[in-house]
């Protein structure tokens, strides 16, 4: 490897490093505006001004400049030093003065930069220009005038979100950012702007003059708005939660997250559901956590457990399945489900239900069908992974679906399960890691095992699992899915499952159904039976409930989440549940003692060793199997064998703001969804 020296350290690099990265890795701190380990090298802040030797006499932009073989890189003399106050003099001439108002005051580069390497003042006192502010939409807010032109936004939402809706326009001191026409920003990766930012140009709407970071208690939890995972910080301020960010997990979501992910937070202050109701006489009434119990215990002990079925909902977390699921099994009750969408997973190997790849293993495909998916809508920040992977040129994506805008290019080769039977006869593809990309269109249908089974014929005529690959991939829409499966939750022998269960209700043939957190379901279907509802908000569910049972949302409570990649991530708590609100495993242990069943844990401790003594993969946290048992994993074996329909396949997506009950309650999420539709002529503007 060539050798540097840095400040006399000599240095190995790779060949190909700039010289930013090779005085990084002797661990000199170099100033930045414009440069970003993830976004294409600009050049446009001169802030990272370094001198160089063999070179010309002057300092030279780091991020820019090759690294060489004995190059001599300074970071610290006269020269360099002078040189970057010339410029942190020059970014500031027509910055205003915004810093005590500035939403980005406490974290802002530009402050840092100014304070470690700017003069103690300014020689300008010519007027400063000013920018006329843009619109860019519901979540991103802009007071142009701070901002130092470093193109951080414009490269991120044409490289990485694929949306290419922001440029720079005009030249020299007329030069400004600005959105093409005027229109929202339709990018579901767009509150990354904000954190692109170095200074205050961009900031969030939602969370205009709300805190400062100071102010906030900062934790670090997982995502649950879709099945990633995604590495979250959440801030909060008393029992209140202000904010979302990202943090750094190359192995999930590189450093970025969905809109959804960021700016749904509102909802946990809104619908909250904060003590126990009991219907009496038509009405939902407040009740005790003893009369609550009472009215569901009357209910259970005069009802046969073959009438009796549970469905939990999307975001629940596996210590709560995992007791629900042991107290109805107690009971006698097989009718238990954890696929309130319909989905046919669950019956076959762990692989059969997983994302086997891993999400950064799929950087390594060279090929990847996409069946019966959305990922931009479905898993955003998975897409601009793809996205990432298709820019090299070394991967061919092909879907089989609807046709949408995927951000990237792909090959259409059909709609539906006749466009997977022609690869049936098809011979080992010329690819060395091809994959599959499985959505929950192509299996909740009610031919979803027969689909599944065909997609693992056509799997093993590809080739696309193999010894030290393993590219059979299922993209779940459900934080709690993969959880749910893997502890068993499905109809056992005998028993229901979602619909099934669902169809009896309406025609009179269950007496009770209990509904963990589950919302997206046809409620119509439970009118004549007794409706438990355990949840956070007052969503579809508690509409139609008999009892409500008030439980924590996923910032409310500590558990364990498995992502679609079967990774066991810890969720911690941010803050104290609503009201009488309780954390949902507690409940069931009450209500299990109400009803002669006690369950035999009194602490989420002794519920987590139970679970993982039960199923040991919960027992490794952040570890995602990915395709190590590739060789046995028999792909054409899975789902059943069968007819299956010409039914064309769709996302079970409609509306990427709108998806759970949180999400529902958020008035950002109502505005983003009402400026998607307005976006795409779906509805009137005012």
């Amino acid at each position: 490897m060539p050798k540097a020296k840095v400040n006399g350290k000599e240095v190995e690099f790779e060949p190909g490093m700039t010289v930013l990265q090779v005085a990084e890795l002797a661990g000199e701190e170099i100033p930045r505006f414009c440069y970003h380990e993830r976004l294409s090298i600009a050049g446009n802040c001169r802030m990272c001004l370094v001198e160089v030797k063999p070179g010309p006499p002057k300092p030279q932009a780091s991020c820019a400049l090759p690294a060489a073989e004995n190059q001599e890189i300074f970071t610290n003399t006269p020269m360099v030093k002078k040189a970057r106050q010339g410029v942190m003099e020059f970014l500031l001439v027509n910055h205003p003065l915004d810093c005590p108002i500035c939403d980005q005051g406490g974290e802002c580069d530009l402050q840092d930069e100014a304070m470690g390497y700017g003069r103690a003042g300014s020689r300008y006192d010519e007027n400063k220009r000013a920018v006329e502010e843009k619109f860019m939409g519901p979540l991103v807010k802009t007071v142009m005038t701070r901002c130092i032109q470093c193109t951080r936004c414009v490269r991120f939402i044409t490289e990485v979100a694929g949306e290419p809706e922001i440029g720079l326009l005009n030249r020299g001191e007329n030069a400004e950012i600005s959105t093409y026409l005027q229109k929202a920003v339709t990018s579901e990766l767009s509150g990354n702007l904000v954190d692109l930012c170095p200074v205050g140009a961009l900031t969030s709407k939602p969370y205009a003059f709300n805190a400062r970071p100071w102010e906030l208690t900062k934790t670090e939890t997982v995502d649950v708005m879709d099945a990633l995972g995604s590495a979250i910080r959440v801030d909060a301020r008393g029992p209140a939660v202000l904010r979302v960010l990202p943090r750094l997990n190359d192995e999930i979501n590189e450093e970025w997250i969905s809109d959804k992910t960021r700016h749904a937070v509102d909802g946990l202050a809104r619908q909250r559901l904060d003590q126990p109701y009991v219907k009496i006489d038509g009405r939902l009434r407040p009740a005790t956590w003893g009369q609550a119990f009472q009215a569901i215990a009357e209910r259970i002990k005069a009802a046969k457990p073959e009438r009796m079925g549970l469905i939990a909902g999307d975001l629940q977390d596996a210590e709560s399945m995992k007791a629900a699921l042991d107290l109805f099994r107690k009971l006698g009750v097989a009718s238990t489900d954890c696929r309130q969408d319909g989905s046919k997973l669950g019956h076959g190997p762990r692989e059969s239900w997983l994302f086997n790849s891993t999400l950064a293993g799929l950087e390594e495909a060279d090929a990847l069908m996409i069946i019966g998916a959305n990922p931009r809508l479905e898993a955003p920040v998975l897409n601009a992974r793809i996205r990432k992977r298709w820019l090299t040129g070394k991967l061919l994506v092909g879907v089989i679906g609807e046709q949408a805008d995927l951000t990237y290019g792909y090959n259409y080769l059909g709609d539906g399960p006749e466009a997977i039977k022609r690869f049936l006869d098809h011979g080992p593809i010329q690819k060395e890691k091809p994959a599959f990309l499985i959505g929950q269109g192509a299996l909740s249908r009610p031919d979803g095992a027969e689909i599944l089974n065909l997609i693992g014929r056509a799997a093993k005529a590809l080739t696309v699992v193999k010894d030290g690959w393993n590219g059979f991939n299922v993209l779940h829409t459900a934080a709690s899915r993969v959880a749910g499966l893997d502890m068993g939750f499905v109809p056992a022998e005998g028993g229901k499952d979602a619909a099934t269960m669902l169809d009896a209700a309406e025609a009179g043939e269950m007496d009770l159904v209990y509904l963990l957190g589950a919302d997206e379901i046809d409620t119509n279907k439970v009118a004549k039976t007794f409706v438990v509802y355990q949840g956070s908000h007052g969503d579809a569910g508690a509409s139609v409930a008999d009892v409500i049972l008030p439980g924590a949302a996923y910032t409310e409570k500590t558990g364990i989440y498995v992502n679609t990649e079967g990774r066991a991530q810890i969720a911690e708590r941010v803050v104290f549940p609503k009201g009488e609100a309780k954390e949902d495993w507690t409940i069931l242990r009450a209500l299990s003692e109400t009803l002669g069943q006690t369950l035999p844990y009194d602490s989420l401790a002794e519920l987590r060793g139970a679970l993982i003594a039960a199923h040991p993969t919960f027992g490794h946290i952040d570890h995602a199997p990915g395709h190590s048992s590739a060789s046995q994993f028999a792909v054409n074996k899975i789902g059943v064998a069968g007819e299956v329909a010409s039914t064309p396949f769709a996302s079970p997506i409609k509306d990427f703001y709108l998806t759970n009950p949180i999400a529902r309650a958020s008035v950002t999420m109502a505005e983003c969804s009402k400026s998607r539709a307005l976006s795409l002529g779906l509805l009137a503007a005012e």
